[in-house]
């Protein structure tokens, strides 16, 4: 085991983090008004737009990460138009993990702000109005405060949720060290070479990190159950 930590590489762990900050960054920013929308929403259209959120609950990794890699290749609609503006090549980079795991992760994040919106009902909006709060004023000043749990276990889903992916990330972004390795790549790769000393450490690591994000989120919710009453 000292042989296993001498020799251990940093690499995937710390590119793992910045992919999981990254991303639920961008899930939050995107996520939050999709909640709110969701939440207040009485449009039949609403039903289709929840499918498409909740569609990375029940489809394999593979698939979701096979038409990523079509959509934004260099040869896809979305990645051609890309690349002939300028920009970097998205498959098997950095901002492709990004755009894969935010699309993955995004039930995740979504659900539960989405669940603290409805749970707020239509009182508190009605008594901002009553203020002449505007509407950005009770989004920011009301809703968001009272709906601070759903947050934090989105936040806190979101995040284990981006640092468990394997399928997508290595349908988008391949394996390459320092850029596209992440730790479940990283574990794969250690077990194929039968180095389970490394493979264990990666592994043992995952299953703390899981275990403690899920007891949190449980904690807090607990909590949140006992205050109201």
């Amino acid at each position: 085991m000292d042989d296993a930590l001498t020799s251990f590489d940093w690499r995937p762990v710390f590119l793992t983090l910045k992919l999981a900050s990254v991303s639920v960054l961008v899930l939050l920013l995107l996520g939050t008004p999709l909640a709110w929308w969701l939440a207040r929403s009485r449009s039949w259209f609403r039903t289709v737009v929840e499918a498409v959120v909740a569609l990375p609950l029940v489809l394999p990794p593979t698939v979701l990460g096979f038409y990523l890699l079509v959509m934004l290749g260099p040869n896809g609609p979305l990645g051609g138009a890309w690349e002939s503006w300028g920009g970097p090549r998205l498959v098997f980079s950095f901002p492709g993990l990004v755009i894969g795991s935010v699309l993955y992760s995004l039930p995740f994040v979504v659900q539960p702000i989405q669940n603290a919106f409805a749970a707020l009902g239509e009182r508190p909006i009605e008594a901002a109005a009553t203020l002449r709060a505007s509407p950005l004023d009770h989004f920011f000043t009301v809703a968001v405060p009272m709906a601070r749990r759903g947050f934090l276990t989105a936040l806190s889903l979101g995040f284990a949720h981006t640092v468990g992916e394997f399928g997508v990330v290595l349908m988008i972004g391949g394996n390459i060290p320092g850029r596209t390795k992440v730790v479940s790549i990283a574990i794969y790769d250690h077990v194929e070479a039968l180095d389970y000393a490394q493979a264990h450490l990666l592994s043992g690591g995952m299953l703390v990190f899981s275990f403690l994000t899920l007891f949190l989120v449980y904690a807090m919710n607990r909590r949140a159950e006992g205050i109201r009453r």
